[in-house]
């Protein structure tokens, strides 16, 4: 696994390890204080739209845990894109405002110490495939479904990025078999590209889809319930959702063809999400046959925030570190 950052060990301060997982989202920034010996400290703010404010708030998060717990730690941190290994920079975030700035080095001269940064949706997967829903499985490939899609890749427990390091990230390849309806509606994503997944599959593009079969705006939850009332465009919604979850997965297990696919994001909370797309999945993978298990996260919505802590160890180090059990899940679909 190659993160950007310094490859120095973590910290230890009087004999005990801290790690600092940071969870920067597009609605939440997540942070975490936790060792091998004590429950988790946790804090959740609103993710800033802009860079300097980022910044502080990130500056500002490690301040209160390290205060909090009395030691000082080292820092991961997992964002929507990656600091790119030639330049230092980030690309590909859509959290936008955080393209072309030089995110590792501003923060390294804020905490006066170096850290580490990888994809979120790589962290995700690696607190998964170490020991949460993909625990024992040789390739795991990890689903981001909240603001964006994204994806990461778990072989044998290690991230696989890539020389691109792009590596899981489907959110940004086509939607498969799409309808003329479909071809019709597509807006243009963030990356200038029309029919990428994340345009059919974020939380933002389900109440887009419903508001078009409605004829009015509602939130992902409040779509939820709707559904479970029994109204039509609310589960239309739903099983297109499902629909295209699916296809979009397709292409993942024809070519990756992983033992496990773990869903996490806030739309990871449809109401039973894994079973649906795992009955539609034989519609449409180049098998007779699917055997790649469709599952929810485990460690639910703190699973990204200890992925980015253990940039830091080995995962050998941490089988029993701590979940995140002080900030409050996301209680329903449309988070990321």
């Amino acid at each position: 696994m190659r993160v950007a950052g310094s490859t120095s060990s973590s910290s230890r301060v009087g004999g005990a390890t801290v790690r600092i997982g940071i969870d920067l989202g597009g609605t939440k920034i997540e942070a975490v204080a936790m060792d091998a010996d004590t429950a988790a400290v946790c804090r959740r703010i609103p993710t800033p739209h802009h860079y300097i404010a980022t910044l502080d708030a990130i500056t500002r998060l490690v301040a209160e845990l390290e205060a909090e717990t009395g030691r000082t730690g080292s820092v991961g941190m997992g964002i929507p894109g990656v600091v790119t290994h030639a330049t230092g920079l980030v690309k590909n975030a859509n959290s936008t405002w955080l393209n072309g700035r030089p995110l590792l080095a501003d923060l390294e001269a804020r905490l006066s110490r170096p850290i580490r940064v990888a994809n979120d949706a790589n962290c995700f997967t690696l607190s998964e495939a170490i020991d949460g829903a993909g625990r024992g499985l040789e390739t795991v490939f990890g689903v981001i479904l909240g603001t964006g899609v994204g994806g990461g890749i778990a072989i044998r427990q290690r991230i696989h990025e890539g020389p691109n390091q792009i590596a899981g990230e489907w959110g940004h390849s086509p939607l498969p078999w799409m309808t003329d309806e479909e071809r019709a509606s597509a807006p243009r994503c963030y990356c200038g590209k029309y029919s990428c997944v994340e345009t059919f599959l974020s939380g933002p593009a389900f109440e887009r889809d419903y508001a078009l079969l409605a004829g009015a705006p509602r939130s992902s939850q409040d779509i939820v319930r709707a559904a479970a009332a029994g109204a039509s465009p609310a589960i239309q919604a739903l099983e297109r959702y499902q629909d295209r979850l699916a296809r979009g997965l397709t292409t993942v297990i024809n070519l990756l063809d992983p033992d496990a696919i773990v869903l996490g994001g806030g739309m990871s909370n449809l109401p039973d999400l894994p079973s649906a797309v795992s009955a539609l999945l034989p519609r449409y993978v180049f098998s007779a046959t699917v055997l790649t298990k469709v599952l929810l996260n485990l460690h639910g919505d703190s699973s990204g925030v200890r992925g980015a802590a253990w940039l830091w160890p080995t995962a050998s180090e941490n089988a029993n570190a701590p979940r995140c059990s002080g900030a409050s899940g996301l209680s329903g679909p449309g988070g990321g």
